[in-house]
């Protein structure tokens, strides 16, 4: 009954601020990844210059170059992933030991906030960094299998199996892309949730907020205009 009690501390307008963030986070990511035709985001576009690269790679010699690249992508993806854990592992200390948050908090407002409620806000932020680092991860494997999947097409542009290889090859590389785009969205939206220390009201705020920029990044960029311009 005590949990019970401490939970209720949570207005309701607390429980409608958390999932609205969950449910933003949610569809963001699916209008990103299934945009209208009309006006594609800087996921799909880049979908299909990645389908170009490996078109490109079977012709060129060396693919040294090429290598480089996916070497980049995949130090890219470890050390996001390396942050996300050490972000986890600060979370997770604050779990453990909320009095510096209770400290802040009584200078700000007059009414004790119960451990349990702490917890709660700061298991939002951890769930979000969790599944962060686990796309994260999943992304660095998938260079790792494209890599072996170039490695595999044949130095020989007219052997048949050249560009069916370097098509699979893209296919896992914009997997591995929409992976990695996938944690991204989630470090921002765990940024966003710690607002939820502040109350629902910063909360909502700031779910607005990371909403603007990753729809913004997606489909307002200039990176996308130049995307767009037509250069054939």
């Amino acid at each position: 009954m005590q949990i019970m009690d401490h939970i209720a501390a949570l207005s309701p307008l607390d429980w409608v601020a958390a999932g609205a963030i969950v449910l933003c986070w949610l569809g963001i990511g699916w209008l990103i990844e299934h945009p209208g035709a009309k006006r594609p985001s800087v996921t799909i576009l880049m979908a299909e210059r990645r389908r170009d690269w490996m078109k490109v790679f079977v012709t060129r010699d060396p693919r040294i170059f090429d290598s480089q690249i996916l070497g980049g992508l995949r130090q890219g993806t470890a050390f996001f992933a390396s942050t996300c854990l050490l972000a986890i592992g600060g979370v997770l200390a604050l779990v453990g030991n909320t009095a510096p948050l209770q400290g802040v908090a009584a200078e700000v407002v007059d009414m004790p906030v119960p451990v349990l409620v702490w917890q709660l806000k700061l298991g939002l932020v951890a769930l979000f960094l969790a599944n962060a680092f686990l796309k994260f991860v999943w992304a660095n494997r998938v260079f790792g299998y494209c890599a072996v999947l170039m490695a595999a097409v044949p130095n020989d542009p007219n052997d048949p199996v050249a560009y069916p290889r370097a098509a699979q090859a893209a296919e896992l590389n914009i997997r591995a892309a929409v992976n990695f785009n996938r944690g991204l969205h989630g470090m921002y939206f765990a940024l966003g949730a710690l607002a939820w220390l502040l109350g629902a009201v910063a909360l909502i705020v700031a779910t607005v907020a990371v909403v603007w920029i990753v729809w913004s990044r997606e489909f307002a960029s200039l990176p996308r205009q130049i995307l767009l311009k037509d250069t054939s």
